[in-house]
């Protein structure tokens, strides 16, 4: 599912597949149009601070995501664990605490309020040369399977 780069919008979509599809885990790809050839495995998203503007001219009320959240909030999956034992051909991976505080942060700590911790975020370059629709999609593939290996053992 495409969300909007529109604060409000993607807060209802993102509220509407946590209560609608009820998923064991939900995996947001945004774009990191500053990275080359780097996919960005983010830990947490941060309630507040959000000033930019989105598509349609608005911020959030505050700066902030949900009024009475957390600070922040951490993802079940252990993305420090991810980044160690991964290792993908042609692309670097990295870890980061700081998705950045724009409609990709405020998307992920929306979606880890909503499914209590049971998303992920991975910030991908633009499609190049250097990095292929194929590329990143078998390094996207390899990197949510590991995450739900990481959602299988935390179950049993």
């Amino acid at each position: 599912m495409q969300l909007p780069v529109v604060y409000q919008k993607a807060k209802e979509q993102v509220f509407m597949i946590w209560t609608t599809l009820q998923p064991l885990l939900t995996v947001h790809v945004g774009l990191a149009s500053s990275a080359k050839a780097i996919i960005i495995l983010e830990q947490c998203g941060k309630n507040k601070g959000y000033q930019e503007m989105d598509a349609c001219g608005f911020h959030p009320e505050g700066g902030c995501c949900m009024l009475d959240g957390p600070e922040k909030i951490e993802s079940t999956i252990n993305m420090k664990t991810l980044w160690k034992n991964i290792s993908v051909e042609g692309i670097d991976v990295i870890f980061s605490r700081d998705a950045g505080r724009y409609i990709c942060d405020y998307t992920y700590y929306t979606s880890l309020y909503y499914g209590s911790g049971r998303a992920a975020f991975i910030h991908v370059p633009p499609l190049s040369k250097w990095v292929t629709a194929d590329l990143l999609g078998k390094a996207l593939q390899m990197i949510i399977l590991e995450m739900l290996k990481q959602c299988g053992e935390e179950r049993q």
